[in-house]
């Protein structure tokens, strides 16, 4: 007989194991970010202009799946911190624009090892890491492309 609770079960939701996923993943790039006096969502940001070097505000929270009421309080502390530089936009004052600062840039090169630190914190092949990353992004980019219909 079909259990009919069998679909509220923890061990039958794909929700938990990418929640606990996502936490352990953010427990262990701290103590990495901590020497660099930056918080995750601060490091993503930093990466998005370590690559970009300006961007608007809009293209970072598209970039990071960020409302801009996140985004204001981490731009205002990477400013703080000297990391990055905010503008109104010359053409458009309604846009903000974000550049990242020469000290924002330096900060990169101490950067560098925390990717390959995390990589070694989970014990995927190069193949199993590329399948989780498309799986992941294939959720996401249609989540995105949904959000553009509305």
């Amino acid at each position: 007989m079909p259990d009919k609770y069998a679909a509220l079960r923890l061990k039958n939701q794909l929700c938990f194991p990418l929640y606990a996923v996502s936490n352990l993943i953010t427990r262990k790039y701290k103590p990495l970010l901590d020497k660099l006096d930056l918080t995750y969502t601060q490091y993503i940001v930093m990466m998005v202009l370590w690559e970009e070097k300006q961007v608007n505000e809009k293209f970072l929270c598209e970039a990071l799946c960020l409302k801009t009421n996140t985004l204001t309080p981490l731009l205002k502390k990477l400013e703080e911190k000297e990391y990055v530089k905010k503008d109104k936009d010359k053409s458009d004052e309604r846009n903000l624009v974000i550049t990242l600062t020469e000290k924002g840039e330096n900060l990169r090169d101490n950067a560098l090892c925390v990717p390959e630190c995390i990589s070694r914190e989970f014990h995927l092949t190069p193949e199993e890491a590329l399948e989780l990353y498309r799986i992941l992004y294939k959720i996401l980019d249609e989540e995105k492309g949904k959000e553009q219909k509305q």
